[in-house]
C-alpha cells in the first residue's frame, strides 16, 4: 500500500512548546509526511513557520494535528479547513528506466531503485544502473565491482551477486591466521571469513574495487575508488627495506 502525505489547507491556530515557544494564527498548510514530520507553512518565505521533523509520534485527526518528540510539543487547531485529503508518496529521484510490472518509472534514490507503485530494490554500495535490462524479469541490470564488474539483476532474487561472486573467489584465498579456506558469505555486506568457523573468526568485508593482484601478505589487492588496499584493511605487511609493501601484481 503506497505511503500518504496528509495535506491540510486552512485556517489554523499553531502551538509550539519546547526549544522555540510560539503561538501563531492565520491560514496556512499543514503537510504531515510518511515519516511523520510536520510543517506548517503561511504565505511568506520558504521555510515552515513551525515543524517537527521525525517526531515519536504525530496523529491527524478531524480538528487537530498533533505531534511529539521528547519535551517538543507541536498541535495545530484547525478552524476551518479549506482543503484537506491524503496523497500518495514516493521517494523523488533519478529516472532510471521504467517498470516492467506497471510501466511507471523507476527512480534511484537514498541507496535503492524505486517504483512507485510496486516497491523498492535496495542497491549494493557504489552500485551503478545500466541502461540494459534483465532478460528474465525485465527491471534494470546493476554493475557492481567486487573483485570483477558483475552484471546482475537490479532484484537480488532473480540474480544474487553473493552467488556470482561466490562463483569466482569461494575458496581462492587460504586464511592467513589458520591457513583454512576463505569462504564468500553474507553477512551484511560480502565478506570472505575463514571455512573453520567458529574456530576461527577471521574474516574480511569485499571492498568496492577490482581484483588487482597479491598482497605481499598472501591476501588479494584491490583497486579501489580511494587506490590499491589489501584485502585485510589493517594489513601491515613490508618489504625489504621497512616499508610498507606494495601489492604485487
Amino acid at each position: 500500500m503506497p505511503e500518504c502525505t496528509h495535506v491540510i489547507a486552512g485556517r489554523c491556530t499553531t502551538v509550539f512548546e519546547g526549544t522555540r515557544d510560539s503561538t501563531q494564527h492565520g491560514d496556512v498548510v499543514v503537510v504531515v509526511k510518511p515519516d511523520r514530520t510536520v510543517l506548517v507553512h503561511d504565505a511568506s518565505g520558504y521555510q515552515p513557520v513551525a515543524w517537527l521533523t521525525r517526531p515519536e509520534s504525530a496523529t491527524v485527526a478531524d480538528e487537530t494535528v498533533t505531534a511529539r518528540d521528547g519535551d517538543q510539543f507541536l498541535e495545530v487547531t484547525i478552524h476551518d479547513a479549506h482543503a484537506r485529503g491524503q496523497y500518495p508518496a514516493s521517494p523523488a529521484g533519478t529516472p532510471v528506466g521504467d517498470c516492467p510490472d506497471c510501466g511507471a518509472t523507476l527512480v534511484r534514490s537514498h541507496g535503492s531503485v524505486s517504483c512507485p507503485d510496486c516497491g523498492e530494490y535496495p542497491l549494493p554500495a557504489k552500485a551503478e544502473v545500466l541502461e540494459r535490462t534483465c532478460s528474465d524479469c525485465g527491471l534494470p541490470l546493476l554493475e557492481v565491482e567486487r573483485g570483477e564488474a558483475f552484471e546482475v539483476c537490479l532484484d537480488h532474487t532473480c540474480d544474487p551477486l553473493l552467488e556470482r561472486v561466490r562463483e569466482t573467489y569461494d575458496r581462492e584465498w587460504d586464511c592467513p591466521d589458520c591457513g583454512g579456506d576463505l569462504r564468500v558469505l553474507q553477512a551484511g555486506g560480502l565478506v570472505l571469513g575463514c571455512a573453520s568457523y567458529p574456530d576461527c573468526e577471521t574474516g574480511y568485508s569485499v571492498p568496492n574495487g577490482l581484483h588487482a593482484g597479491s598482497c605481499d601478505c598472501g591476501l588479494p589487492v584491490f583497486e579501489t575508488a580511494n587506490g590499491r588496499r589489501c584485502l585485510d584493511s589493517e594489513c601491515a605487511a613490508e618489504d625489504r627495506n621497512g616499508q610498507t609493501a606494495l601489492p604485487r601484481s
